[in-house]
């Protein structure tokens, strides 16, 4: 996880020429643009490859986040929700645009998401880096609060009308999340890990079966353990201590939070491979545990799952 840093000065960190003269057609229902107001599609909407060049456009008027996430990425999952939140606060001030980086390769090699989520802006067409990994919800409002005053700085102050392209993508009536998963979540955004997994862990005691429970369990376990850890020290760590259980699953995490899904399974499997019988079964619980994470059908579960079965027979 990065320490937020908003630019000072604006500057093309990364390279999105190749995506930025593409014709797009207006969005529908959207009022053209002006100093003023901006067109969007709303305040949350998804970008793609194809699309990215109309996002660029509307960065001339209004501030631009950018998420760029995965079905698989549990953080991603803990840390969209704050992003659409705070997002809706603000009331237009600016949009959210969410790439799916599986979908959209061009995007991800253009932002270098080497790890997600990777969050950026853009501020007049020129990208801004943000954050990368989940942080806490007043942590995302300090950084936007820092970016909406560099998008000033640089004469980006519109706003997107709220009720016509900016209307929330929830329904009303949506329903309220039980009180035990409904805790879980604030805690998250507070950054109280040990509260959200004491919730979530109560909630699956009531009800055995609340699969979501179990999911966000895993979720925020994994924030847990990889809250405050350095990655160059724990990797430094693990090479030192092939053997030390604890000092490899400390990299495989942060590499299954980063988004290093194969990096973080080869790291188990070798080391499942290089230890006796009788000292293999918490590596192998581990491995389940982030299989569970990133999901049974995902290829490189697949994958793994092939080669661990090959090592236990």
């Amino acid at each position: 996880m990065s320490t937020p840093n908003p630019g000072a000065v604006l500057r093309g960190a990364v390279d999105l020429s190749s995506l930025r003269n593409r014709p797009q057609p207006p969005a529908e229902g959207a009022a053209p643009a002006s100093p003023d107001a901006a067109a969007a599609p709303s305040l949350v909407f998804d970008v793609t490859d194809a699309s990215f060049g109309q996002v660029l456009e509307l960065s001339r008027t209004v501030p631009v986040v950018v998420d760029l996430w995965a079905e698989w990425c549990g953080p991603c999952k803990q840390l969209s929700p704050i992003l659409e939140k705070v997002v809706m606060e603000l009331a237009g001030r600016l949009v959210l645009a969410k790439v799916d980086v599986d979908a959209n390769p061009q995007l991800a090699q253009a932002f270098r998401a080497q790890s997600i989520p990777l969050v950026v802006a853009l501020v007049g067409g020129q990208p801004v880096p943000l954050f990368t990994g989940a942080v806490p919800e007043q942590q995302v409002r300090e950084v936007f609060t820092q970016l909406l005053q560099l998008a000033a700085q640089n004469g980006v102050t519109g706003t997107v009308p709220v009720g016509e392209g900016g209307e929330s993508p929830a329904e009303p009536g949506e329903p309220e999340l039980p009180p035990l998963h409904a805790e879980a979540f604030a805690a998250i955004e507070a950054g109280d890990y040990p509260r959200a997994i004491a919730a979530y862990e109560k909630a699956i005691a009531e009800n055995p079966r609340d699969a979501d429970a179990r999911a966000g369990l895993g979720q925020v376990r994994l924030l847990d353990r990889v809250q405050g850890v350095d990655l160059q020290e724990a990797r430094e760590a693990a090479a030192a201590s092939p053997r030390d259980l604890d000092a490899q699953f400390r990299v495989a995490d942060l590499d299954l939070a980063g988004g290093h899904v194969d990096d973080a399974f080869d790291r188990l499997l070798d080391l499942f491979a290089l230890l006796p019988a009788d000292e293999r079964a918490p590596v192998r619980e581990r491995l389940l545990e982030l299989f569970g994470l990133v999901g049974d059908a995902d290829p490189r579960v697949i994958r793994a799952r092939s080669r661990l079965a090959s090592l236990l027979f």
